[in-house]
């Protein structure tokens, strides 16, 4: 029997857009990439009452990001987990914005390094043929899909955001030499 949270849950909605777009539901999402809560423990982790909690959750619910995962009988009440429909998102090919949004959210997630703490960001051009992107594509979505265990007991939280993208750079004419410019 295959794990249905295995396959990437196709993005497609407005509802799913507007639901992962905002900061404390984003923050959520990845507090439960870890695994299922409750809404006390989600209320622990993000710092915020346990009503503001439930709304938010409610929210991502209606968009079908989160399930009910578990219910437990506790005294006073019963206890639910919410858990991801999925351990990955990906876009609908016809989303428009999909790179922006993941930006945007990365942008939003970035903490500046503290000292002695590992950071590498960088910008960099590669003239590829199509049949190079494509295979240095293909790799990097090998190497981000990776299965990772969430495990805080052995390390800090680090983002990976990944893309490989036509760049909008012109390109010199190759047939005119560069103009002297020595005097």
């Amino acid at each position: 029997m295959s794990d249905p949270q295995a396959e990437p849950l196709v993005l497609s909605s407005p509802e799913q857009f507007k639901a992962l777009g905002h900061p404390v539901r984003h923050r959520m999402v990845n507090v439960l990439r870890q695994r299922p809560a409750t809404l006390r423990q989600l209320s622990t982790a993000l710092g915020m009452a346990k009503g503001t909690t439930g709304y938010h959750v409610r929210v991502l619910r209606e968009a079908g990001l989160v399930r009910l995962a578990e219910t437990r009988q506790v005294r006073g009440g019963t206890e639910q987990h919410f858990a991801l429909v999925s351990h990955g998102f990906t876009f609908h090919e016809d989303v428009q914005g999909g790179p922006q949004f993941l930006i945007n959210a990365a942008l939003g997630e970035m903490l500046p390094a503290r000292p002695g703490q590992a950071e590498h960001t960088v910008l960099r051009h590669l003239w590829l043929a199509p049949d190079e992107a494509h295979a240095l594509a293909a790799r990097l979505r090998e190497q981000a899909d990776e299965p990772h265990t969430v495990d805080s007991s052995q390390g800090e939280p680090y983002g990976l955001l990944v893309s490989l993208f036509p760049a909008d750079i012109p390109t010199l004419d190759h047939d005119s030499p560069a103009p002297d410019t020595a005097d």
